[in-house]
């Protein structure tokens, strides 16, 4: 008797997820290596919330859909973090949960997990019965690849034992919406009179580059990208960068002065746009393929429903051709452009914008870097160059930190090619650390960066001359614990510490690099007060 449990890993497997990770309980235990014996590639945490979050940061990274399955109820609620930052950040997540049998209302395990799944903006589906276990599977794998929605997939116990009923129907595509030819015309007017536009593309834009490039030489604009979005333009002499807190003075200068700025897939957050300082002056564009979307963050002059490439090749065909705001004068500034860092002092603790920089020449052009929340988190960003959007996985929209390391795992996975860089901070990393044993029992060639001011950074800088007692913590040999683990690691004070870097490059990179970096606090990073402006 073939099972629901087995149909149900089998089919995934047909419709081409990517990677699937958990941890295994009762619950989820056949469909599980059901997945696995259907040839899915399988990846077992230490807990359920570095499950989530390594599956969330493998589909952003490898543009395919993650699977991660859980145990009924508390497997489900361990994770709940991990999947609340993936459905805020529309990531493609199937979340295969165990679901108690409807006649279990005694249940230890039974809780309300529609409405767990709904309360965070996932989409809740269920396996309802044999009969329709097929075509609920592929109901909601479609939602999850074709709209960009992380989706939990509830299986009852009973469902799942159950022998399989009806076979899987046809898989019906969901296209992204093409531009209304009047709404293209109008975007090409406002370009065609525009001085000194701007293009600020998002996670919406991610495999669009080649489109927005053509048109923004067409119509003279600058690029800039939101955070999630880093890299996407990367190479171009008229790259900003990054348009928000991480925007450089230049960036945010340039920006600010503006007079259209078209976003692109960007939904322009308080972060993206500084609160609005950013974009005030600006006659602000925004195209996006999700109707709800348009205008939501930030007042908009003109919304675009429709999908981004499609959308720039359209308007491409009936914009004029203008030089914009790419100037001799701005290209020779954006040429001199260079990130600040201060001159290397002699102390027990290192600048973070002096490792960041040091870490940025030795490690290679080609990684992938996993940057975890926290008083830290723009060093990294701001002086860690990544290759292309694929580069950056940056898991901010829950703003919730311990993510860091889990992130990391996932994306090294995705690109195996890459050098994974995990940037954590030492608040962070300890919250995550149960999955330092994950990355070494991968034999994951990882570099993991804890910046470690010895508390949390953001609440002690913010709330100055209060009383630190409960976010200041003593200094702890965090090189020593990741050795424990298996870990290669060492403690770093100075440039001159960085040395065993080279010689883990040199190895076979068969097991981590821990970097425990004992890095100055005498100040907040740059970005700090405008984030807790939107507290």
């Amino acid at each position: 008797m073939v099972t629901v449990a087995e149909q149900v890993g089998t089919l995934l497997a047909e419709l081409g997820v990517g990677h699937a990770f958990g941890v295994v309980g009762s619950g989820n235990f056949h469909v599980t290596n059901a997945l696995r014996d259907a040839g899915v590639p399988w990846a077992a945490a230490r807990h359920e919330g570095g499950a989530a979050v390594m599956a969330d940061a493998y589909a952003r990274t490898s543009g395919e859909v993650a699977v991660v399955t859980l145990h009924q109820g508390c497997g489900l609620t361990n994770a709940l973090t991990g999947v609340t930052e993936a459905a805020k950040s529309r990531t493609p997540l199937l979340v295969l949960a165990a679901e108690t049998a409807g006649s279990a209302v005694r249940s230890n395990f039974r809780v309300d997990q529609d409405a767990l799944a709904r309360s965070v903006g996932a989409v809740p589906e269920r396996v309802h019965s044999a009969a329709s276990a097929a075509a609920d599977v592929v109901r909601a794998y479609g939602i999850c690849r074709d709209q960009r929605r992380t989706v939990v997939l509830n299986l009852p116990l009973d469902v799942q034992a159950a022998a399989v009923g009806a076979a899987a129907p046809a898989r019906t595509t969901w296209r992204a919406p093409r531009p209304d030819p009047a709404s293209v015309a109008e975007l090409a007017r406002l370009l065609d009179g525009a001085q000194r536009p701007v293009f600020v593309a998002g996670r919406g834009a991610r495999g669009a580059r080649a489109e927005l490039e053509e048109l923004a030489e067409r119509s003279g604009a600058l690029l800039a990208t939101s955070a999630v979005a880093h890299g996407l333009f990367t190479g171009s002499p008229w790259s900003l960068g990054i348009s928000g807190g991480f925007s450089t003075a230049l960036a945010a200068e340039l920006i600010a002065d503006a007079d259209v700025v078209v976003a692109w897939g960007a939904s322009l957050t308080m972060w993206t746009t500084r609160h609005g300082v950013l974009t005030e002056h600006a006659t602000l564009v925004q195209v996006d393929d999700t109707a709800e979307a348009l205008g939501a963050q930030r007042p908009i002059t003109l919304g675009v429903l429709g999908d981004v490439a499609a959308t720039a090749r359209d308007a491409l065909e009936v914009v004029g051709k203008s030089a914009g705001y790419r100037s001799p004068a701005v290209a020779e500034r954006l040429r001199a452009q260079r990130p600040d860092v201060p001159d290397e002092v002699a102390d027990e603790r290192i600048d973070p914008r002096v490792l960041s920089a040091a870490l940025d020449e030795l490690l290679p052009a080609e990684r992938t870097v996993a940057v975890d929340s926290g008083n830290f988190m723009g060093y990294p960003a701001a002086y860690l160059g990544v290759p292309d959007e694929a580069g950056f996985c940056f898991t901010q929209a829950f703003q919730s930190i311990g993510l860091g390391l889990a992130t990391g795992i996932g994306a090294a996975l995705a690109r195996p090619d890459r050098l994974p860089v995990a940037a954590c901070g030492d608040g962070g990393f300890l919250m995550g650390i149960s999955e330092l044993e994950t990355a070494v029992r991968l034999g994951l060639g990882m570099v993991i960066v804890v910046y470690d001011d010895a508390g949390y950074g953001a609440e002690f800088h913010h709330f100055a001359g209060g009383d630190h007692a409960t976010v200041r913590f003593g200094d702890i040999d965090l090189a020593a614990i990741a050795a424990g683990y298996g870990c290669a690691a060492a403690i770093v004070r100075s440039t001159a510490d960085l040395a065993i870097v080279g010689e883990w490059l040199a190895g076979p990179r068969d097991r981590p690099l821990l970097l425990d970096a004992k890095v100055t606090s005498d100040g907040p990073s740059w970005w700090l007060a405008e984030a807790f402006k939107g507290h």
